[in-house]
């Protein structure tokens, strides 16, 4: 069957419409009647590390019994028959700009392991064998401008180790760490200009740098090593550009709006990754952590679900006003969900085969809920979506051919996503 997506421009060029059998009226009336594919510059990433309870957020079962219902009741939204949280008021507000996947699934219950399989597409070890999304991403469309490709706030996710990273694709292509945005004083490391050194730093520094010279002479084959030039050149150009500082000058920000996202670390961090998708930045991961609830759930709940209110929240709000969306794909999504039934501490242990996410952007649906879980929100009765799938509906989104080999140092061939499909329904 003929790719509507590329079928007219090609056939065209090419004077083929004929001989494929096609019409140039028939070939407008099947573009017209393909479905939707996204369409992004940017992406946006809230990650949710530790888990966010879908049972107490976006898929509340209030007709199940008390050890899976939880404390929390139910309000409206304004989509009509959409209910979320208590704890969560102001989204509630903002769900007719966001869809809601009720049905992300799979089978994997360890937080290093599902986090680097959410984060990349594919199912390895803990310990990243496939690089994350954002890595590719900056494989993809290289380093251009004066920002990176691929930015962390304020860094990358971690458990007991780094998580999502660039892994066979290397150090050049691994995500610049932001730090706190909400610490007094924020200034972005290798971006804020420096103190002139006196004349016995400058050349303590001249011979350290000779003899890191001396050694990458004597190396070879070694990724970090081989950067370290391309390193040096892209903080040297940041640290010279009036276009990355600004980027990074969130004190920029009207006081009203910083108060509006909330000033907390998840709150600034937000807005920071809108001024860097704005100027530029192609791929942001916001690291949300902190949703490991094993015990006194509802405690812990009581503290993070305002702020992921708020911050979210402004984000969705001012990404709309400013005709971001157009262009952004936001994405907020854990590694799982959380067990149906309280624990014996009150809490919610790891549960891979339910859990709740959020688009909205680059063409997606508004107001709109795909898949569904069981009465009591353990497992998917509904459309099921894969970490795959999600990955794919990313890459596709960005123009990137999900199923392109990439090249590993010593030259094996790997495919960027070995399973998955775009989530389709997902777009209008």
């Amino acid at each position: 069957m003929l790719d509507i997506r590329f079928s007219r421009r090609d056939a065209l060029r090419v004077g083929t419409l004929a001989g494929l059998g096609l019409s140039l009226p028939g070939v407008l009336r099947a573009e017209a009647a393909a479905p939707a594919r996204p369409n992004a510059q940017a992406v946006l990433l809230v990650y949710l590390g530790g888990g966010l309870s879908h049972h107490d957020t976006f898929d509340l079962k209030p007709d199940a019994p008390d050890e899976v219902r939880g404390k929390y009741k139910p309000i409206p939204s304004v989509v009509p028959g959409l209910q979320v949280g208590e704890k969560l008021p102001l989204l509630a507000k903002v769900m007719d700009r966001l869809a809601l996947v009720r049905s992300g699934a799979h089978n994997n219950d360890h937080h290093e392991t599902a986090t680097n399989w959410v984060l990349s597409g594919r199912f390895g070890t803990p310990f990243g064998d496939y690089p994350a999304i954002g890595a590719v991403v900056a494989h993809e469309v290289g380093f251009k401008g004066k920002l990176p490709p691929y930015v962390a706030v304020p860094n990358n996710p971690s458990f007991t180790w780094e998580l999502g990273k660039s892994a066979y694709l290397g150090g050049r292509y691994e995500s610049f760490k932001t730090g706190d945005p909400n610490k007094v004083d924020f200034k972005v490391q290798d971006v804020a200009p420096a103190q002139e050194p006196t004349a016995r730093q400058a050349e303590r520094r001249q011979a350290l740098l000779d003899a890191v010279d001396g050694l990458a002479r004597q190396v070879q084959g070694n990724d970090q090593i081989a950067t370290f030039d391309e390193f040096h050149q892209r903080a040297a150009t940041m640290l010279l550009s009036s276009e990355a500082r600004s980027a990074f000058a969130i004190e920029r920000e009207a006081d009203k709006l910083r108060d509006r996202y909330g000033r907390t670390t998840f709150g600034q961090s937000a807005l920071l990754a809108r001024r860097l998708v704005e100027r530029g930045v192609r791929f942001v991961t916001v690291n949300y952590g902190g949703w490991d609830h094993h015990a006194k759930i509802f405690e812990g709940l009581d503290k993070k679900l305002p702020e992921f209110d708020q911050g979210l929240s402004a984000l969705v709000e001012d990404l709309d006003q400013r005709g971001m969306l157009d262009t952004t794909l936001l994405l907020v999504m854990g590694e799982f969900g959380r067990t149906p039934k309280l624990n014996k501490d009150a809490g919610r242990d790891h549960w891979g085969p339910a859990g709740s996410l959020l688009f909205t952007g680059a063409g997606t649906k508004r107001g709109f809920v795909l898949g569904s879980t069981d009465k009591m929100g353990a497992y998917v009765t509904r459309r099921p979506v894969s970490p795959a799938d999600v990955a794919h509906t990313v890459y596709d989104a960005l123009g990137i051919d999900p199923r392109k080999f990439l090249r590993a140092p010593d030259g094996r061939p790997i495919e960027i996503l070995d399973a998955g499909e775009t989530v389709r329904e997902l777009f209008a």
